[in-house]
């Protein structure tokens, strides 16, 4: 299983959806970070996550 860092936060309800978020993304993968956008359901946001690429993979 992956470890994952939340780098930032969007609201859901932004009229823009969730381009704040991909847009934050893109910079970080600019940088080198592996970060993708994810969907927090609970606190109904747009999560920015950096994956974990030194965290041990369990295999199938």
């Amino acid at each position: 299983m992956r470890r994952t860092k939340v780098l930032n936060s969007f609201p859901a309800g932004d009229p823009y959806g969730s381009w704040p978020a991909e847009e934050y993304a893109a910079r970080c993968r600019e940088r080198g970070q592996r970060a993708t956008v994810v969907m927090d359901l609970d606190r109904d946001a747009f999560l920015v996550v950096a994956l974990d690429a030194d965290a041990p993979q369990r295999a199938a």
